[in-house]
């Protein structure tokens, strides 16, 4: 099948997963609720805890950032829990009799999921406005943080479409994401400043790439460390924090979108 068909195939399934979010607004409630509810918990909770020269309003500034680099990564658990639905439901198995390309399923399942990051990253926005964050640099920098965030999620999509078809249900999706996911988010730069780590979890926090996107958006945002003293990063991927979530994502696109068309493939012959 040519290009052109297999684009158009891709957007048809893409369209199919987005009404079934309309026609299931749970789908979309609790994945907006969860992120609401992390940015209020630790702006007004836990965020009162931490010391910083600037008060709570500097720390909200410099969560966001975070709050929003974990959300679009735990979204992208959205793309292998469906994934792992439509196996289990014999759905894919109907997708393979009809004459459309091979690879839309996947793709038409990925860029579903990133329109469903971008309404996400809409409502969480609203609420950092509310709860006093602000962008602090220009139009172009501020896309540039949110389609880094976006690329970023998409690629981990990927990875999840692999997890979906290796599994056997979606709550064992869920779960094992948890598990990898949870510690990736956690153990960065997210919610809290590097230097207050210790100095083993500090060293990988600095490489791990979900600090990386994070650090990217809170640059191209204009949102610092909330302490004006805190040392400038020491590590390349933090001080180059676009090109590194760049390089982590091609090289995740390009291991993970051929073993996940491989696994298709093979799921969808059972």
């Amino acid at each position: 099948m040519s290009l052109p068909g297999a684009v158009v195939d891709g957007w048809v399934v893409a369209k199919r997963n987005l009404i079934k979010i309309k026609r299931v607004p749970d789908l979309l409630v609790f994945t907006t609720l969860q992120p609401i509810m992390f940015v209020l918990l630790f702006a007004y909770v836990f965020g009162g805890a931490i010391d910083t020269e600037g008060g709570g309003a500097a720390y909200r500034e410099f969560l966001i950032a975070g709050i929003f680099a974990q959300t679009v990564v735990f979204g992208a658990t959205i793309t292998g829990a469906g994934l792992a639905d439509d196996v289990k439901k014999g759905i894919i198995d109907r997708f393979r009799s009809l004459p459309m390309s091979g690879s839309a399923v996947l793709v038409g399942r990925t860029l579903s999921d990133v329109v469903n990051n971008v309404l996400v990253l809409v409502v969480m926005g609203l609420t950092g406005l509310i709860v006093g964050w602000r962008i602090r640099t220009s139009v172009p920098e501020a896309l540039l943080g949110f389609v880094l965030l976006l690329l970023f999620a998409y690629a981990i999509s990927w990875v999840m479409a692999w997890i979906g078809m290796l599994v056997p249900t979606p709550e064992v999706v869920n779960n094992a994401a948890f598990i990898v996911i949870f510690p990736l988010t956690f153990v960065a730069n997210t919610f809290v400043p590097l230097e207050s780590l210790p100095g083993p979890l500090q060293r990988f926090a600095e490489w791990n790439p979900v600090s990386a996107v994070t650090q990217a958006a809170r640059d191209n945002f204009g949102n610092p460390d909330p302490n004006p003293a805190a040392p400038d990063p020491t590590s390349w991927a933090l001080q180059n924090p676009e090109l590194y979530t760049m390089l982590w994502a091609g090289i995740v696109l390009l291991i993970f979108v051929p073993l996940a068309t491989w696994q298709y493939q093979r799921s969808a012959s059972r």
